[in-house]
Formats: structure tokens, sequence, C-alpha cells
């Protein structure tokens, strides 16, 4: 190892698309590596160094016995972690079998599932071993990523704002699709990261950011359902990207 500080990335149950998107950085991407080592990143290198490592970010849910034993030894070796993206931070998409029959799907899904060794829920990082800090996102941003990259390795905490959706459609100037539309938008109650990017084409936030700090899903729910959501299309609006998380699983079972 050179002195430099290093920074280890992991996959656990993910698409790689979180990962992928330290690599998009494109202009910052050769300093950033010039100032680190980058001792494990499988997506991007064969080489691999040995821990201790100075940052670890984590990309995945846990879904198998295996894969929550790997993640205390990461936890172990690392003096920072941090999770990136929703399977991460809440489980991801794969999180939908929490509220179904895994034994069913994987029945259905492969020809040998005796072969098949898999937990019953797919569950974040957070729920096994500590975590520094959570970046949201399916997939993060690359802005918010070196921000807190930079900020890990300066000691520093990161300038992630925990606002909502709709904070970034009034400052880009973008009209309420809830109000001038009537689109179901979980803007209000989503964290900030994106930009704004679906209510900028008047189409309503799909919270893939998840949930901000604090968010009062009970006084958006009623709001959903007079806009003519039934009970099975506001579940279906908080089971997608974030759907294990906790203030989203409390929303689609709201009475």
């Amino acid at each position: 190892m050179s002195g430099k500080p290093s920074l280890a990335v992991w996959k656990f149950a993910s698409c790689d698309g979180c990962q992928l998107t330290l690599l998009d950085l494109e202009d910052e991407l050769l300093p950033l590596a010039n100032a680190i080592d980058i001792a494990d990143f499988r997506e991007a290198t064969s080489a691999v160094a040995a821990g201790p490592y100075d940052l670890s970010l984590v990309e995945g849910s846990i879904t198998t016995p295996h894969d929550a034993e790997r993640i205390q030894e990461i936890r172990s070796a690392s003096k920072a972690l941090v999770t990136i993206g929703a399977c991460a931070t809440s489980g991801g998409i794969q999180a939908l079998r929490n509220f179904a029959d895994v034994d069913e799907f994987t029945r259905i899904v492969y020809a040998s599932p005796q072969y098949i060794s898999t937990l019953a829920t797919s569950t974040p990082i957070a729920a096994h071993v500590p975590v520094d800090f959570e970046l949201r996102g399916c997939p993060i941003d690359k802005r918010q990523l070196l921000e807190v990259v930079t900020a890990f390795l300066h000691g520093r905490r990161p300038g992630i704002p925990a606002t909502s959706v709709c904070t970034e459609c009034k400052r880009r100037g973008v009209v309420c699709v809830m109000v001038a539309h009537g689109t179901p938008c979980l803007g209000p109650v989503t964290q900030a990261g994106c930009n704004a990017l679906c209510p900028s084409y008047d189409r309503g936030c799909f919270g893939c950011f998840g949930p901000m700090e604090t968010p009062n899903t009970g006084a958006l729910v009623p709001l959903l359902r007079r806009l003519g959501r039934s009970d099975d299309d506001v579940q279906r609006l908080f089971r997608t990207f974030n759907a294990g998380a906790e203030p989203f699983q409390k929303a689609a079972t709201h009475d």
C-alpha cells in the first residue's frame, strides 16, 4: 500500500448500478483514483489488497446466510462503512419477498429449488452491522457519491440533504404534478437527491431515494385516496425500490 487512504467496494444482492456510478464520475475519477488506493473493487479491477480499509462502500441487500456472515467480516475490516443505494439502505426491490412466501417464489422460478440457499427476507446492511452513513437512491447520484467519499476521506460529515423532493421541484420551478394534474406523487415524503427528475417530466415521484427524514406519510395517503387511488394502488406506490423502508412499509398498510 502507498500510504494513501484505502477504498473497498463490495457487492451483495443488487444490480451493480450503484457501483457503476463510481465509474461514471468521468472527469473526477482519475483525480480520485490518484488520491486513494482502490484496494478491492471487483467490478472494476481484479487487483485485490488485503484490509483493513479506511472506507468501504457496500452495495446490495442481505439475502443469503453466507452474505449475513460476509458483511460481518467486511465491517470488522473497515474503519468506516457506507451503504450505497436502495438495496443496501432498505432491502431494495427484492424486499418484496418480505411480504410473500419466498419458498413459493423459489419453487416457481428455479427448476431445482433444493439447491437454492436463501433467506426468507431481504434486509438492509444496517440490520446486520453498524453503518456510518447511508447514501440513498436507485441508483445513487454520482455527485452525492463523490461528496460522501470526499467527506469520509477528510474526516467530516457528508453534506447530503435530508429534505424532500418537493424542495427540488421548488428550486427548479417545477409545477406540482399533484396540484396541477392530479398525478400521484411520493415527492412530499421522498428524500431529495434526484433533482426532481420525474416531476420535471410531468410524472409523479416513484420514491427512488427512499423516505426523507421524518416523512409524513400519514398525511399523504389520504391525499392519494382523494386522487382516486385505491388501497391496492397506494400499496403498489410504496412497494417499489424502497419497499423495506419502515415508513414506506407502514404507509403501504395504512388504514
